[in-house]
């Protein structure tokens, strides 16, 4: 729907500072307010775009600026006036579909270009607080395809078998749940990986990308959370695009202390996608919610900031397992 915006801001980048910009004010700003996004201008230069409702206090979109992209890109940054259009569409058309791992989030127009060996997770853009462009849910879905192929590699070994057959007996497509321990070549029904018992928290969901690929991947009960009703919205809407709504209940909730999220604990996976200072603050009530050999996955970090953040969740007896740098961004999966 065409809306009265009337400022845009444009600065000039390398690819790696212009993604991180705009996927830092898009953490930052008020996405009901603001849209941004990145694009290629030619060869090595990117330009950097950010559509505004309202006129913009100037020196606070800089001061973001500068945390991202240092002093300078703050300096360069031109803001100018534009005649009324639809800024969403404008700042999310021509957005491709994005591969991380076995994942590919696209648009409802790329849905059948999406390979069967492939997770597709289809984001509606105008409803969406996060299309996983960004390299912070990215670096989630790539711990998730991470996680879940080792704990599918774990259930890969079955007990002995009767007439001689091997006690271990390994396949790459899948695995039979835990109730019928044999390979699917032996049960006579194809192999699938369920991992029904695993228990996954999403804070800070925002489009819900996250609580839709663990929901497709493990086909297990997921609980998704946000402090904004309107991403929650935008989260139930977009897991009634992926046929997910049976297995993922959104609710509208601010960090980890509501009952409703206690009650499901502990949890096996616990992503929490948010920014610095709500993860320092949550780490001791996060971590209580985490079951034994679980794991946190902490994204929406730049790399200078990845250190406070992992400080506070050693401090709760976590173990880091791995960092993903990605886009300017760091993720974090940590474990009990």
């Amino acid at each position: 729907m065409p809306d009265s915006s009337t400022t845009l801001a444009r600065l000039s980048l390398d690819e790696a500072s212009a993604r991180r910009v705009a996927s830092y004010l898009a953490e930052s700003l008020d996405p009901d307010e603001v849209a941004c996004a990145a694009f290629e201008v030619d060869g090595a230069r990117w330009r950097v775009e950010i559509y505004f409702r309202q006129a913009p206090d100037e020196s606070a979109v800089r001061a973001l600026v500068a945390i991202a992209a240092g002093e300078e890109s703050a300096r360069a940054l031109e803001f100018e006036t534009v005649t009324p259009q639809d800024w969403v569409s404008t700042s999310l058309a021509g957005l491709q579909p994005v591969q991380a791992g076995r994942f590919i989030v696209h648009g409802a127009h790329d849905r059948a270009r999406v390979p069967p060996s492939r997770i597709g997770i289809e984001i509606e853009a105008a409803l969406a607080f996060g299309t996983g462009h960004h390299g912070t849910t990215r670096g989630c879905l790539l711990a998730l395809d991470m996680l879940s192929e080792r704990w599918r590699k774990k259930t890969l070994s079955y007990p002995p078998l009767a007439r001689g057959r091997s006690a271990n007996v390994t396949s790459r497509v899948g695995v039979i749940g835990r109730r019928n321990p044999r390979p699917a070549a032996f049960s006579g029904h194809p192999p699938l990986f369920k991992g029904r018992d695993k228990r996954i928290l999403d804070i800070g969901t925002g489009s819900g990308v996250l609580a839709i690929a663990a929901a497709k991947t493990f086909r297990t009960h997921v609980l998704a959370t946000d402090i904004d009703p309107r991403a929650t919205a935008s989260a139930r809407e977009n897991m009634r695009l992926n046929h997910t709504g049976a297995f993922v209940e959104v609710i509208c909730a601010a960090g980890v202390s509501g009952s409703r999220v206690k009650r499901r604990a502990p949890y096996d996976l616990i992503f929490a996608n948010i920014l610095l200072g709500p993860l320092q603050r949550m780490a001791a009530p996060l971590s209580r919610l985490l079951g034994p050999n679980g794991h946190v996955v902490l994204s929406g970090l730049l790399p200078a900031h990845a250190n406070a953040a992992l400080a506070a969740y050693r401090a709760q007896g976590l173990t880091l397992e791995r960092r993903i740098p990605l886009d300017g961004w760091m993720t974090l999966v940590l474990r009990r």
